[in-house]
């Protein structure tokens, strides 16, 4: 009967031994022809193919190998079967000079030509390993002692071969992928062969003693049936000698081409390079001259601050003359009247106590104008005082200034010079020549790169040093903010574009026109006052953040978050000017105080609508101090 690989279904890999089964049954039974003559046998599973006329070995070969391999389930449980078949039920009809079936590997006469196939990685087969039984289980040496025995062979590992009654006395070795591993390999087995322990004394004694024999893998091994033919189909495939010349001479060829595509790839990335070294050097000193113009306007801005200055010290320095001179005329005239009075001599009673009282009101006049003198010259002192140390601060702004701009032209210059070096050193790496000056200069480079770094280091701790001294400046500018706020608020009140104004300080106003709309005269009062402490309490409340953070081009800004449910039923209960009394409220408690949470006071200027600074607030109390002298 011929088999059709048609008929049926494609089986799974758990179904193959089960399908083996039925099928070595229907050889035993004949359904399927396996025999030509008494040795000349066939496969009833490859009626397709040339090849129909096979020897028993070669048969049994060919059914093993396809049950072994990873074809499909139907063609592997056919062959299975075949070979079952063929060792049990065939086996009396095997030629005479063949070895019982039990024999895990085929007997073959190995040539060693270039198309001779071996197994690769170089593997080699040591056969008759001793063991002995412990009690539970067969037990022989380990893999580190058979790799140790045979370390001038150079082995990369051995693996001992194990069933379920334990070591089976085989062992697979090991060589390197290389021609190296090769040569090893093929010393292994020349050593066995000339003591007549190969693979031919192997298969032919029937004793063979307690001898070792080993061989390297071949395609007979490699399609053998049994453990050795299982391990070296897993870890390993059939190649010829040739075939693996071949692969190397393309693999040095493919490299030669790497290689070659790789130097270009380096010139073309030494051009880019250079390319970009020459636009950095270009873009520094463009760099270098802005900084020169920069600088000099600075420095004219500078001059003409300092000239502005020196004015205005003089004229405040010219006013206080005039004002001294004018003290000093009216003591004089007072003096004068007094003489006067003095000279005249009332004779009546009433004509002496007028006398009498004018003296004592000249005197109480002169009094107050000796006092109002002292005073003038404390307050002349103090404003001398405040103006030169107005000035010294100025002068160290400034000084703090130069030297920051300063240590930041030495870091830029710096960092531009270690970026060139960088760009030098990577040129030069790229380049990969061996003349002995190149790598001097390149040693020095380095050299030089690190003196610069150390360098940069060294102007990063003045800076930041420098950062401190500005912080603490700031801190007493902000402490004298702080005590012309306590000291001066009385002065700085009323209707005047300085003063000082309570920044988060909720306006009621909105409130009382809001309240006015919607409820009655008597009700809109206390309506308005309520809402108004409701809403004091909830702009002071941490818990509630009515705001989002936005990018405005490269820098974050906070911003009132329009969806917040509190601010839009109040907008769409009480309007726009309510809403916007509390946006306001909140954007200043969070710019001014955010951490505290509550009213603060600050010097402002309500003609710009902006925090107003230290200078223009001396200039307006000196202004107020002079208007309030005159008039007295």
């Amino acid at each position: 009967m011929e088999y059709s690989s048609g008929e049926d279904s494609e089986i799974s890999d758990s179904e193959v031994h089960d399908y083996s089964d039925k099928v070595y049954e229907s050889l035993k039974k004949g359904i399927y022809k396996t025999r030509y003559s008494e040795d000349s046998f066939r496969c009833p599973f490859c009626t397709g193919k040339k090849k129909q006329g096979y020897h028993y070995k070669d048969l049994l070969q060919h059914a093993s190998g396809i049950g072994a391999s990873h074809r499909k389930g139907r063609e592997k449980a056919n062959h299975l079967a075949l070979a079952k078949y063929l060792k049990t039920d065939l086996v009396s009809a095997s030629p005479g000079s063949l070895e019982p079936t039990v024999k895990p590997e085929v007997r073959a006469k190995p040539v060693r030509d270039a198309d001779d196939l071996f197994v690769w990685p170089w593997m080699g087969v040591l056969m008759n390993l001793p063991t002995e039984w412990n009690g539970e289980k067969y037990v022989g040496e380990s893999a580190a002692r058979v790799k140790e025995q045979l370390s001038k062979f150079r082995p990369i590992k051995a693996h001992p071969l194990w069933n379920y009654r334990g070591h089976l006395g085989i062992a697979i070795i090991e060589f390197g992928k290389d021609w190296t591993g090769f040569k090893d390999a093929m010393a292994f087995e020349n050593s066995f062969e000339v003591e007549h322990f190969g693979k031919r004394e192997w298969k032919e004694r029937k004793r063979r003693g307690l001898d070792l024999y080993g061989w390297v893998a071949r395609a007979d091994d490699y399609n053998s049936v049994g453990h050795v033919g299982e391990y070296l189909r897993k870890n390993g495939d059939l190649k010829t000698v040739a075939d693996l010349e071949e692969a190397a001479s393309r693999q040095n060829d493919n490299l030669v081409k790497n290689l070659a595509s790789e130097i270009d790839a380096k010139s073309k990335q030494v051009k880019e390079l250079e390319c970009k070294y020459n636009e950095t050097s270009m873009s520094l000193s463009s760099m270098i001259e802005q900084k020169d113009k920069i600088l000099q306007d600075y420095n004219e801005k500078i001059k003409k601050m300092q000239r502005i200055a020196q004015d205005h010290n003089r004229r405040v320095l010219c006013e206080n003359e005039k004002l001294r001179y004018e003290l000093e005329k009216q003591k004089r005239e007072h003096d004068r009247q007094r003489r006067e009075l003095d000279k005249r001599k009332v004779e009546t009673d009433i004509e002496r106590r007028k006398l009498i009282d004018e003296k004592q009101k000249n005197e109480m006049r002169n009094d107050s104008l000796r006092r109002a003198t002292l005073e003038q010259k404390k307050a002349d002192e103090n404003v001398l005082r405040l103006v030169e140390e107005q000035k010294r601060e100025k002068e160290a702004a400034l000084m703090r200034i130069l030297k920051l701009e300063e240590q930041l032209d030495n870091k830029q210059a710096l960092e531009l010079e270690i970026q060139q070096l960088k760009g030098k050193l990577q040129v030069m790496k790229h380049m990969e020549s061996d003349d002995d000056s190149v790598k001097k200069k390149m040693e020095e480079m380095n050299e030089e790169l690190e003196e610069k770094m150390g360098e940069m280091e060294g102007l990063e701790s003045l800076n930041q040093a420098l950062l401190i001294k500005e912080r603490r400046s700031n801190d007493e500018l902000q402490a004298a903010r702080k005590e012309l706020i306590f000291g001066l608020g009385e002065l700085l009140s009323g209707r005047s574009h300085i003063g000082i104004k309570k920044m988060g300080e909720l306006d009621t106003k909105p409130f009382q026109s809001a309240c006015k709309q919607k409820f009655s005269a008597g009700e809109a009062a206390f309506k308005s006052a309520e809402l108004s402490s409701i809403w004091e309490e909830r702009i002071k409340d941490p818990h509630w953040h009515p705001f989002k953070m936005v990018i405005v081009g490269e820098e974050p800004q906070r911003l009132i978050d329009d969806n917040d449910e509190k601010l839009k039923e109040l907008k769409d209960e009480f309007g726009d000017e309510v809403h916007q009394a509390v946006v306001t409220a909140l954007l200043e408690i969070a710019e001014y105080n955010p951490s505290g949470g509550y009213v603060v006071q600050e010097l402002w200027n309500f003609k710009e609508r902006r925090k107003a600074t230290l200078k223009e607030v001396i200039q307006y109390i000196l202004k107020q101090w002079k208007t309030h002298k005159r008039k007295r």
